[in-house]
């Protein structure tokens, strides 16, 4: 198993707003820069990214507007919603809390929990 196939459980709704956050994006271009960000170590299958946009606009976190890709195609392009906004703030926050106690716990040393 590669280190890009170990994508933790619950983090592409996350990593989907903060790449809206952004701005507007098309799916492709979504997974795209999730890639770029990460090193190429994420990368987000369209089988796995398609449904993802579907639920988080069904949500109210994101819309879809058609638009043209920069190939000239005709393309869905998301945006964040300010609903999509506060869910992605608080998110943030809880993943920053989570991986600081993670890092912490791993960070120890034999004998220094005494």
């Amino acid at each position: 198993m590669t280190e890009r196939d170990k994508m933790i459980p619950g983090t592409l709704n996350v990593l989907v707003l903060k790449c809206l956050s952004h701005g507007a994006r098309h799916g492709y271009g979504v997974s795209a820069w999730i890639q770029e960000h990460t090193d190429e170590v994420l990368q987000v299958e369209e089988g796995v990214l398609y449904p993802a946009l579907h639920r988080l606009e069904r949500d109210g976190l994101i819309e879809a507007e058609w638009g043209i890709n920069d190939t000239g195609r005709r393309a869905k392009f998301y945006a964040l919603t300010k609903r999509g906004e506060t869910v992605l703030e608080a998110e943030l926050q809880g993943w920053r809390r989570r991986s600081a106690a993670v890092n912490a716990l791993l960070d120890l040393t034999p004998g220094s929990d005494s």
